[in-house]
């Protein structure tokens, strides 16, 4: 028997409490927001003069997500309309922001490749803020005639991976790989660190060709296409 509506968010939105500051949160966290109508995830946590991807999801064109996480790591971030807000936020809040509520301070350019290009056509943000993070958790929609996203139903998204991020410690496993397997993280970061397919095979004493494998799909998981997708992805 299927779940009734209202039964399916408190089920993934229990699945998310569960896995909080675990390496099984991002998909619980996935699956969550895919309830809401929403296409695509961003989060992005802000850290001084450098930004960070800590989850980059397009549920159905993962591609697109990893080419926007890499347009706006690469700079873009400084002209979010929503920059100054964030940083001058007080600790331990969340408060939402609508597409249509920045509109007019976001630069054509930033509207065009953000948006236009990809086909966005509604953007919900939060922006989370705790003891050490500042995080645009932002939620996106590519279809016409969508249910726009609930304010509280975004205040309590933002509030979750708030609450994931804080309690994940610095490892060496960058976090938008959490999603991946042991071995796809494995060969992404043996790529990270300048080793060959062969070193890598080596390492985890498997076939060079299975490595490509292992490599091929996390590349398509994060939306990326080559090795410079993922330097610039997990900030290195």
């Amino acid at each position: 028997m299927l779940l009734e509506p209202m039964g399916t968010l408190a089920f993934h939105m229990d699945a998310c409490l569960e896995t909080l500051g675990s390496d099984t949160f991002a998909p619980a966290f996935a699956e969550l927001v895919e309830t809401l109508d929403i296409d695509q995830i961003m989060v992005f946590s802000i850290e001084g003069t450098r930004a960070r991807c800590l989850l980059s999801r397009h549920f159905s064109n993962a591609a697109l997500a990893g080419k926007l996480a890499g347009a706006y790591l690469d700079g873009w971030y400084l002209k979010d309309p929503l920059l100054t807000e964030l940083l001058a936020a007080t600790s331990n809040a969340v408060s939402v922001r609508r597409l249509e509520e920045i509109e007019a301070d976001m630069p054509p350019d930033y509207r065009t490749i953000f948006f236009e290009a990809p086909g966005m056509l509604a953007k919900t943000t939060a922006l989370a803020t705790g003891e050490r993070l500042r995080l645009f958790v932002s939620l996106y929609q590519t279809r016409e005639g969508a249910v726009p996203v609930d304010p509280d139903l975004a205040r309590l998204v933002g509030r979750l991976a708030l609450q994931h991020f804080e309690r994940v410690e610095e490892t060496d496993v960058p976090p938008p790989l959490a999603a991946l397997s042991e071995r796809e993280q494995a060969v992404c970061l043996g790529i990270l660190s300048g080793r060959k397919a062969e070193a890598i095979a080596a390492d985890l004493g498997v076939a060079a060709s299975t490595v490509i494998t292992y490599r091929k799909r996390a590349y398509a998981k994060l939306g990326i296409t080559a090795r410079a997708g993922l330097f610039v992805l997990c900030g290195r």
